[in-house]
């Protein structure tokens, strides 16, 4: 096997990148600005936006205002009406769910070489795990996560997730299954004297490294603060720096939440948007009491209904009279507020939400008493067929990963891993009821290896480690017998062949 890393020190970069750019009358530079603007207005970049947004609980209706009718015909917003803006997250609720049922529990994996295995723990440790996990939620709310593995200046081996909103990604097949580059479109704050601006970069990687650019005003101008570089820098003996790429890949790794690069807010905002409104609304409604509903005036002792608004609010009362003989008074126009409707709007939105979801709902009825397994599972089969999907498509990304991740151990002379069969393991956190679990097991005492027994129990992280100990717990056992039954020498013999004279 020949190193995953070569020399490369064009300069230059995006040059090359398109294909077929001859063919057409733009230049590279050209292309990328017109693809980045048309993406930008791109409805599926707004969803992702939105997917984030909602997961923020920056929701729609923290926008919403009342409005009437005007003179014209026309609505009109108005600022004297109650306006709630209630949010009650349960898309953050479905994606937290989801995303813990499949990311929740550490990887574990399957192979038969002892020092590979060792070797990925090391590299998927649990601040990886924190990093698959973001990832996983990347996933839902932007149809697509996207993870960087990268050399920091030490020389260690690190991973960077970038947000589904500011990859632009060029694909070599309609499947999406291929990276041809992609340009990282993201703002960062500079300060020029003591005021503060916003700046637009970008970055694009390709095979031969990555080319920096400032967008202004739509055009793209190379960065001078950071230029373009490599993948990996590294000072010679001669302080002379070097730059190095992979062979022929982009370490940028798409982690898709389904083959469509869905997200789940397009699922479920607009039921999401139900339940805030009624919730709002039924608040608005409650809250429009006799100072600010409709009044029926009769003789009213006052000049105008500013006034009469005024001091109704003011002091909680008014003055009539009665002229003529007819007797004055304030009535009111009022709608009854029947609470049991809203509720029961709300609970058929919130189903539709976690049905749409493919979620579950823990205070569902089948989780009435002790349910059984069965039971569990069937309230946990949506949400199951739906990581199916996910798991599908994050093996197919581990598997790019693993490339990465065995270049890096061949070029730190711990090993060549390509070819090893690895199988990478997702520990789904489901509920369960422990004691037939448990109860299975014991049945199945003869049947099945112990090794499969174990690593069905309810109570076993590590199956190994668990096996090792039973092994050891029995040795132990055979000792202590051994000794309590080992015969005991009458005094004065040792054992020996007998003492010579």
């Amino acid at each position: 096997m020949t190193p995953l890393f070569f020399n490369y020190s064009d300069s230059g970069i995006i040059n090359n990148m398109i294909a077929n750019g001859a063919k057409t009358a733009l230049t590279d530079i050209q292309f990328l600005e017109l693809e980045i603007a048309k993406w930008k207005r791109s409805d599926k970049r707004k969803s992702q936006i939105s997917g984030e947004r909602y997961y923020r609980g920056l929701h729609d209706i923290l926008e919403r205002k009342r409005t009437i009718i005007g003179v014209d015909g026309l609505l009109q917003e108005v600022e004297n009406l109650p306006n709630n803006r209630i949010v009650d997250n349960q898309y953050a609720k479905m994606v937290d769910q989801k995303k813990n049922y499949l990311l929740g529990q550490p990887l574990t994996f399957g192979t038969e070489d002892k020092n590979y295995e060792d070797a990925l723990n090391e590299v998927f440790n649990m601040r990886f795990h924190r990093t698959l996990k973001n990832l996983g939620e990347d996933a839902l709310n932007g149809g697509i996560g996207w993870l960087h593995p990268y050399y920091n200046e030490q020389g260690e081996l690190k991973f960077k997730k970038f947000e589904p909103y500011e990859i632009l990604p060029f694909w070599k097949d309609a499947e999406h299954t291929e990276l041809d580059y992609a340009a990282r479109v993201y703002e960062v704050q500079v300060y020029e004297g003591r005021q503060e601006k916003t700046v637009e970069k970008v970055e694009v990687y390709t095979k031969n490294g990555i080319d920096r650019y400032v967008l202004i005003n739509g055009s793209l101008i190379p960065d001078v603060e950071e230029p373009s570089s490599n993948y990996l820098m590294i000072e010679d003996e001669d302080g002379v720096l070097q730059g190095f790429n992979w062979e022929g890949k982009i370490p940028l790794i798409p982690f898709k939440y389904n083959n469509k690069e869905i997200p789940l807010i397009t699922r479920v905002k607009s039921l999401q948007d139900g339940i805030n409104t009624m919730l709002s609304d039924f608040e608005n409604n409650m809250q429009e009491d006799a100072r600010n509903t409709i009044l029926v005036i009769e003789n009213y002792d006052g000049t105008n209904l500013a006034e009469f608004r005024h001091n109704l609010a003011t002091y909680g009362a008014v003055k009539v009279k009665s002229v003529d003989g007819a007797k004055g008074g304030v009535t009111t126009l009022t709608v009854t507020v029947d609470a049991d409707n809203y509720k029961a709007i709300i609970e058929i939105f919130k189903k539709a939400l976690i049905e749409n979801a493919r979620g579950y709902d823990a205070k569902d009825d089948r989780m009435n008493g002790e349910p059984n397994q069965m039971n569990i599972q069937s309230m946990y089969n949506d949400i199951d067929l739906d990581a199916n999907e996910m798991e599908t498509e994050f093996q197919a990304s581990f598997e790019e990963l693993l490339w990465f991740i065995n270049a890096h151990l061949f070029n730190k002379g711990k090993g060549d891993f390509t070819g090893t069969d690895i199988e990478i393991i997702f520990n789904r956190d489901m509920m369960m009821n422990e004691s037939e679990v448990i109860d299975n097991c014991s049945k199945s005492v003869g049947i099945l290896s112990n090794e499969t027994i174990i690593s069905q129990h309810p109570w076993v992280d590590d199956v190994d480690r668990e096996i090792q100990r039973v092994k050891d717990e029995k040795k132990e056992a055979i000792e202590e017998y051994s000794n309590a039954f080992a015969p005991v020498m009458p005094s004065g013999m040792d054992g020996g062949e007998g003492n010579e004279e």
